[in-house]
Formats: structure tokens, sequence, C-alpha cells
């Protein structure tokens, strides 16, 4: 974990935050309504930065769970929101708490099945696509064995060459995504788009194909 931690350490120190959203994710916006996840239904979101989908969540009444290893990132989400948090430790992590909004700083790995005994959804839109080919399954096989039996889930992939480009964020295919959460979860495709002529800092990396997919889960 190290390597991948230093690195990502290192992206939010010097704001080479590219992955950042300055608006709600338009997948969240359009889908997560048709998950029918209760209004006050706890939700995890692994890898968070300083996403502003949590304060989404948060705001139809959802209480949200992020995990994010990037100590400013937790810091920039609550200087950006105005909200003063409180902070205190729980296990391995520091926890940012504000309201329906709590940040767990620390490893995604430490997280046990009774930190998210409460939580019936899950949105991933920057963690599997955030890890490499070894990490990305031992993610998936942690997460599975920590989460609720019955959980719904909104996932964002990306799909390119990789050899195109070095991730992260890495390419997650179709197929390799069927493999990973296949057995243990139930998969339906909502959407995929084209979205390379909206990113033109990777056709300028060379990619010549890029695509955005949207899963449903169930647990």
């Amino acid at each position: 974990m190290n390597m991948q931690a230093d690195f990502w350490q290192a992206r939010w120190q010097r704001n080479e935050i590219g992955f950042h959203l300055s608006e709600v994710n338009p997948y969240l916006l359009r889908h997560w309504p048709t998950l029918g996840v209760s209004a006050d239904s706890r939700v995890l979101v692994p890898l968070c930065g300083k996403s502003l989908d949590l304060a989404w969540l948060a705001g139809q009444g959802h209480a949200v769970l992020g995990v994010e290893l990037a100590e400013k990132a937790v810091e920039d989400f609550f200087a950006e929101q105005e909200l003063k948090p409180e902070i205190q430790s729980h296990g391995a992590f520091k926890v940012y708490r504000a309201g329906a909004l709590e940040l767990w700083c620390g490893d995604f790995f430490a997280l046990t099945a009774e930190d998210v005994a409460g939580c019936a959804a899950l949105y991933d839109r920057a963690a599997l696509i955030a890890l490499p080919p070894e990490m990305r399954q031992r993610y998936v096989a942690h997460l599975t064995g920590i989460f609720p039996a019955g959980c719904a889930g909104l996932l964002v992939t990306l799909d390119y060459e990789q050899g195109q480009m070095q991730g992260p964020p890495f390419s997650v295919p179709d197929d390799e995504v069927r493999r990973l959460l296949g057995a243990d979860w139930q998969l339906e495709p909502l959407e995929c788009r084209d979205v390379l002529g909206e990113n033109w800092r990777f056709l300028q990396r060379g990619l010549t194909r890029l695509e955005e997919r949207v899963y449903r889960l169930q647990r």
C-alpha cells in the first residue's frame, strides 16, 4: 500500500488533482435516485477525496461515511464546505465529523465490517479506477468481505487502451468489472458514454478512446 499512499499524498500536496470534479457528478444525479436507497441510509464513499458528491449525498438525507488517505483532501473538503468538523481518533483512522458527514482519514484496508455495519449503500466513482490491477482485486475482496448483504451501489469506471497511458486513473474494462464483482454482486450496466472529446488532457496524453461506464450494484 505504501507506494500508492505516497503517490496520492504527493498529488494532493502538489494540488495535482485533475481528477477532482468542480461539480456534482452527473451520473450520481441521474442514477442515484433509481437505486431505491432510503433517504436515512448510511452511504460509504471509498477514496472520496474532497468530492462535492459527499455534500450532495448528505443533502439527500444520507449519513455519509467517506474514506480518504490524504489528510489535505479531508481538510480542504470541510474548508470549502465552510464546515468546522469535530476531530476524533477511531482505531487507525482520524475521523472528521460535521452533521451527517464523516470523513475517515486513513487506509481503506483498515476498515472493518463493524465500521460499515450501518451502511446500506456504496458510491464508487474514484476508488476502483485509482488502483493498479493487483490492488483492485484486493479492494474488491476487502469491500465484499466487510459490506453487509443486501446493499445497493453505484460504480463509475473508465475504459481506455491502458498501453496508451499510465494510470491512475486506470482503465477497468467491462470484462474486468464482471470478473472482479460478478461472483458476489449483481451488476446492471446503466450507461456507457464516449467522453474523450470532453477530456482534452487525456487527448493530449495520446488516448484514442475513453469511455465512462456506470453500473448499479446489488450485494
